[in-house]
């Protein structure tokens, strides 16, 4: 656009408003039912909809904003056309809107509709015709019900009263001759910047002007003529003043380093919902929950819904946004995304008759009763109490009580107040006292004064005695401190820097975190899918621990990541606006504190610039910056316009078609650089839309579930539904697809670096995270296409109260399941866990049954709620690797799918649901154990089976066996294993992931040594099964005369598992000492072959460095300690080798001597002989670690345990590491003669070097506070 020539229709980006539309009745086509509006014919014809019509709009069309009349029309009569007689009430209402385009860009409407008499004789017929059709109906229907229950209408009607009807149809009708009828008309301002206050004191002045009994000072095409074409934009920071019809009006824009404009109030947000309430809902928000406002009153959803997404400063909404969802669009609600929409509610109808499709994320806000319904389970927001502290005292300074205003004003009765206080209670006009008004009105109908006034006001002379003795000034003294519009836009600036204070401290090191990899914009657009442009997990590990539940889900958003793909653009182009504000915000924070960057505290810091933001607001609108040209009149027909009291003028069009052809001061300030820049950010959107690739970019690589931002409201034929129940299947299908291969990636990712480690497991918290997400996606497939009135069987955990789509799809399966089975019996996909052993005894079969899961979570207390249910059973069905398997085998039941989903639904495309339940497929490659580490409080059946080498033992005993079981999260006590038996089943607190055994016996009865192979144990829920390896024989005089041992468990691949492919597998968790390793050390058998003293070595710097990784970890994702100690590659194992190597342990007799041997013998020197040291202090040293020695080795042995030799050593080096003593005792045995009797003399603890480097690894494990599992040391006293 060029600075010199018109600033037409193309001058629209600096215009303060677009379009101006007026929207009403078409005589011409009469009354039209409105059938997607819902028509209720058993409404009385006045509470009926009809098709409203866009009579109007200048001018005709904007290339920048083109004109959508199907949406403006829906949006500004969202309930069609209404109907009122003179007995209604007609107050004028105030309503905005917004439509959102494609590209995320917006445009506002201000509406105000009034009422306007019908002139049409047609019409009125038409409306009496109608009235007696339904009074004819209503009548058959009353006779009817005398005899049958009442029906809705009947009820309201006192039984046996025979005048009854004749009250009702006085109440509730229209006689022509009687009546005057009233049809509703809306006049709009479409902007391209939300000016609320301005627009709604614009067109409240029109509406003046028409219903006061002078005519206006000028034609009304006058004033819309100034608005549209005469009116600019404030550049950013400044003010600017135009002229309504009576008054002047004033608006404000911040400046570029200021928040961005928002002129809603957020008083009224806070009023209507309570602070608590409103910190809940912008919870829900932030983490892209589905969010459903829901009130009489169209301005009330536009205020919260605009409210709240004003304080996610500076991050946007990026999903569906429709805050006054019109009643055409209901079908819209199944929409599997999120979304925020508005939806009103009609007089009457309460929260229990509104049927919704998904529900299980559904955050519903119910803002006429202040109530909100909240998703379950969702974090809470960081400092939530202090947070809201602040909040309220901001709140508190301007006299608004923190919990909200039940009975705060209406915005129709303000409207109502604002207008007839003016025209009636002090029969005034406008701001002019009454001395002056006769002089005034008589002037006012005189043309030839009004064009001189006009004239003179355009020149800047003043008519002080004409028109007014308030000087301008004195005016504008008035206008600028109108207090109660100050004190709104002070209080919502200051409530919005708290807001923005709290990001700007959460992310304030978000840059450091930002993964810059690509070297350009287009190869970055290219690979955009692909690359992670953010570390989750060095920035979660950085956070203070009470805000990560929040933050870990925060991070996976769509606002979240398109920020983050605004600050990465930044790099090739002009920085986002928001993005730019926020970033000059960290800077002052890190010139003010400088702040290390280890200190990240949960401290709460209060907001400290809530003064200057509220005085440069103040300033601008007490100093007005630029003043718009004034109305004048314009080169009009005459006689076109008349003007008649309470009836709109038919516009004439020619004059507002075009604006004017001079060159006035605004446009030929377009050229400057500070209009082009800031053209520039306000349609950044539309700069580079000729580049493919960038159209490409925006439509698709940001756009995870979010292709479509709002409903086309232009059409509504049913291709286009279809089309967008399309796109939905598509996006739900690559939501899944991005899903399932970040479960996968992430999973395998941390797997893949810890293959050395006891535990494979990615971040407890990132895992529960993207799980949480996984149960969403699943619910908001399964609302997909939902038919929603599925009342049928309640009893059966209330299908709509239940709100979970997956849970009520479930329920009716297994009800027509158990019907079958009753009648036959059901099949039943057989498991194929059967596990088998040398010896021949297994544990049995776990059938795997979709149903059995489901009645596993049926039977736990603990969960209250379906949606709750729903999540435990897709949690368990992870963990088992069943789900893929679970939910085909649900919509196997085409008769089912067919009864509760419509054709378009998800789960009726074939094609998709069957590459959907492939992508779930996937997961089985991965061990969860999301089901168990969750709900730890339940009661879990276990089975227990011990498994003996009948080769070389009897295979049962005759002593009496007994066990004990320990997991991460408990034991189940010593439990007597029944007399000849070696199976046996026990339900006990969930015990987490099983990491020992403790197995024993008396020693009673001639048959008591027993040699076992291994014990087996598996979670009869989850299906998992433990092997804990033993291989060693319980029992007497033989090996090491143990009568009990600790095992240690390793979990066991389910078959399933091994045919998904090796390639896929998680690695294998370290295992208990095999059974080959065991038997060799205590010289059962030579077949293995020794390792040599490099390798050795090499163990035990394996061993010690696992222990080092353990404790680098976050606490709650470390997994099991027992296993890096005593493990098949933990210290304890690579300890014995180092005391094996060069050990005489097979004697002529044949009386296996064991290293426990050895360190008595130690110990029985220490006893008895004095050291000789070098100096005293090392002596001293030397005394007293072996003191600690002796006294632990005594300690062992004099526990009231039956532990045999090698079980003394495992705890004698569990008790050193945890102690860190091992350091200290290793130099001491080395030292000790009784070494040179039973070492050979190449043995390793005979070469000083190997002992200095064994002692010095050792002395790593020093800094660590090592917790020992107490099965391990139970009865030891040290």
């Amino acid at each position: 656009m060029s600075g010199s020539g018109a600033p037409g229709p193309g001058a629209a980006p600096c215009r303060f408003a677009h379009y101006f539309v007026l929207c009403g009745i078409d005589a011409e086509s009469g009354l039209e039912p409105d059938e997607l509006a819902g028509e209720n014919f058993d409404q009385s014809p006045l509470r009926r909809t009809f098709k409203s019509k866009v009579l109007a709009h200048y001018p005709q069309n904007i290339e920048w904003n083109p004109f959508d009349q199907d949406a403006v029309n829906m949006l500004c009569m969202p309930k069609g056309l209404s109907f009122r007689t003179q007995a209604d009430n007609r107050d004028p209402q105030l309503h905005s809107f917004i439509i959102t385009r494609e590209d995320g860009s917006r445009t506002y409407g201000f509406v105000l509709t009034f009422y306007e008499e019908v002139t049409s004789k047609q019409i009125c017929t038409a409306m009496q015709t109608l009235y007696q059709m339904h009074n004819a109906e209503q009548y058959s229907s009353v006779c009817a019900s005398s005899s049958c229950s009442m029906d809705s209408l009947a009820s309201s009607i006192d039984e046996g009263d025979a005048t009854s009807l004749a009250k009702l149809q006085r109440y509730n009708s229209y006689d022509i001759s009687r009546d005057t009828l009233y049809v509703s008309k809306c006049i709009c301002l479409i902007t391209p910047l939300p000016f609320m206050q301005a627009c709604k004191k614009f067109l409240i002045q029109l509406y003046k002007a028409v219903t006061s009994q002078q005519p206006p000072p000028l034609p009304l095409e006058s004033y819309i003529h100034n608005i549209l074409y005469e009116v600019p934009l404030p550049p950013p920071g400044r003010s600017l003043k135009f002229y309504g019809v009576y008054e002047p009006i004033i608006c404000q824009r911040p400046g570029p380093n200021e928040l961005p404009l928002s002129d809603y109030p957020l008083r009224e947000v806070f009023e209507l919902l309570g602070l608590e309430n409103l910190v809940q809902v912008f919870t829900c928000v932030l983490l892209e929950m589905q969010i459903l406002l829901y009130s009489q009153d169209y301005q009330r959803l536009m205020t919260v819904a605009e409210g709240i997404t004003t304080l996610l400063f500076p991050f946007q909404w990026q999903h569906v946004y429709v805050p006054i969802l019109p009643a055409s669009l209901l079908h819209f609600l199944d929409a599997p995304v999120p979304y925020l929409m508005g939806l009103q509610s009609k007089e009457g109808t309460d929260r229990s008759k509104l049927e919704l499709p998904q529900e299980a994320n559904l955050c519903f806000v119910d803002i006429d009763n202040h109530f909100i319904e909240l998703p379950e389970e969702f974090p809470q927001f960081p400092n939530k109490l202090e947070f809201i502290q602040e909040i309220s005292e901001v709140l508190l300074q301007f006299g608004i009580p923190p919990e909200g205003n039940l009975h705060c004003s209406d915005s129709a009765t303000k409207l109502k107040n604002l207008v007839l206080s003016d025209l009636v209670n002090d029969k005034k006009n406008g701001n002019i006292p009454s001395n002056a008004l006769n002089m005034y009105e008589l002037l006012k109908g005189n043309e030839t004064i009004a064009r001189l006034q006009a004239l003179a006001k355009r020149t800047g002379v003043t008519m002080e005695k004409i028109t007014t003795p308030l000087t301008e000034k004195e005016k504008d003294g008035k206008l600028s401190c109108e207090e109660l519009e100050l004190r709104d836009y002070k209080l919502n600036v200051q409530l919005r820097e708290v807001f923005a204070n709290r990001f700007t401290q959460m992310f304030a090191d978000y840059e450091a975190f930002v993964i810059q990899a690509a070297p350009d914009m287009e190869s970055w657009l290219t690979n955009r899918e692909q690359m992670q442009n953010f570390d989750k997990a060095s920035f979660l590990s950085d956070q203070p621990e009470p805000y990560l539940p929040f933050l870990s889900h925060f991070i996976e958003t769509q606002m979240f990541a398109t920020f983050i793909d605004n600050k990465i653009i930044s790099q090739w182009e002009e920085k986002d606006p928001f993005l730019r504000v926020f970033d000059s915000r960290i800077e002052k924070i890190k010139l003010y504190n400088v702040r290390a960057p280890a200190l990240r505290t949960s401290n709460y810091q209060k907001c400290s610039t809530l003064k200057e933001a509220a005085q440069s607001i103040e300033q601008r609108l007490m100093k007005i910056d630029h003043t718009a040209i004034h109305p004048h009149l314009l080169d009009m027909k005459i006689g076109q316009g008349k003007y008649e009291q309470g009836f709109f003028p038919k516009l004439q069009s020619d004059v507002l078609a075009t604006g004017p052809t001079n060159n006035n001061r605004w446009a030929s300030r377009s050229t400057t650089t500070q209009r082009r820049k800031d053209r520039l950010r306000q349609h950044s959107e539309h700069i580079g839309l000729d580049n493919d690739l960038r159209e490409k970019y925006m439509q698709e690589a940001r756009s995870l579930g979010k292709n479509l931002r709002q409903p086309k409201l232009s059409d509504l034929s049913p291709a286009v539904i279809a089309q967008t129940n399309w796109k939905f299947v598509e996006g739900l299908l690559k939501e899944c697809r991005m899903k399932t291969k970040r479960m996968l990636v992430e999973k395998m990712g941390h797997e893949a670096v810890e293959l050395g480690h006891g535990e494979a497991n990615i971040t407890g918290l990132e895992e529960n995270t993207l799980i949480a997400s996984l149960c969403d996606l699943l619910e908001r497939i399964w609302s997909h296409g939902l038919q929603v009135k599925q009342k049928e069987n309640p009893e059966r955990g209330q299908r709509n109260e239940g709100k979970s789509a997956l849970w009520s799809h479930l329920l009716q399966y297994q009800e027509r399941e158990e019907k079958q089975e009753h009648s036959a019996e059901s099949p039943v996909a057989v498991g194929t866990e059967r596990r088998k052993s040398d010896t021949g005894i297994t544990l049995p079969t776990l059938r795997v049954s979709l149903i059995q899961d489901m009645r596993h979570v049926q039977n736990m207390s603990e969960i209250k709620t379906d949606v709750g249910r729903a999540r435990a059973w897709i949690r368990l069905s992870l963990e088992k690797k069943l789900l893929s398997q679970h939910l085909k085998q649900l919509l196997s039941n085409q008769a089912l799918a067919k009864k509760l989903y419509k054709r378009y639904a998800f789960l009726r495309c074939e094609e998709e649901r069957e590459q959907f339940l492939y992508h779930l497929l996937s997961l089985n490659a991965v061990d969860y154990f999301c089901f168990t580490s969750v709900f730890t409080t339940i009661m879990i059946p276990y089975r227990s089976v011990i498994i003996p080498i009948k080769k070389l033992s009897n295979a049962i005993t005759t002593s009496n066996p007994w066990i004990c079981v320990s997991g991460e999260l408990g034991d189940t006590g010593v439990m007597q294993i029944p007399k000849n038996h070696l199976e046996m089943t026990f339900e006990c607190q969930n015990l987490g992931k099983l990491t020992t055994v403790q197995i024993g016996h008396d020693n009673s009865g001639l048959l008591a040594k027993w040699l076992v192979d291994c014990v087996m144990v598996r979670n009869e829920i989850t299906g998992h099964t433990y092997k804990f390896p033993c291989g060693r024989w319980l029992g007497k005089g033989v090996d090491d005369g143990s009568l009990e041992r600790i095992l240690i468990g390793e979990l066991v691949s389910s078959t399933s598992d091994e045919e998904l492919g090796k390639q896929c597998r998680t690695p294998p968790q370290q295992k208990s000492p095999t059974v080959a390793r065991r038997l060799s050390i205590t010289s059962l058998t030579g077949r293995n072959t020794k390792p040599n003293a490099g390798q050795i070595q090499e163990g035990i710097g394996e061993a010690v460095n696992n222990i080092v990784k353990h404790f680098h970890k976050p606490e709650k994702e470390r997994g099991s300690l027992t296993i890096l100690l005593c493990g098949e590659n933990g210290l304890v194992a690579a300890l014995e080798q180092v005391f094996h190597h060069g050990f005489k342990s097979a004697r002529i007799f044949h009386k296996n001597v064991f290293i426990w041997d050895f360190i008595e013998k130690a110990v029985a020197y220490f006893e008895t002989s004095d050291q000789i040291g070098d100096n005293e202090e090392a002596l001293l040293l030397q005394r007293s670690s072996c003191k600690t020695f002796c006294h632990y080795v005594n300690a062992i042995n004099t526990a009231p345990r039956n532990i045999g030799k090698d079980g003394k050593f495992q705890i004698l080096v569990c008790l050193g590491t945890r102690d860190h003593l091992l350091s200290q005792w290793i130099p001491l045995l080395a030292e000790c003669p009784p070494i040179t009797r039973m070492y050979e003399e190449n043995a390793l603890l005979r070469d000083r070097m190997t002992v200095n480097s064994l002692i010095r690894v050792l002395q790593t494990l020093q800094d660590f506070n090592i917790i020992l599992e107490g099965s391990l040391i139970k009865g030891v006293d040290v």
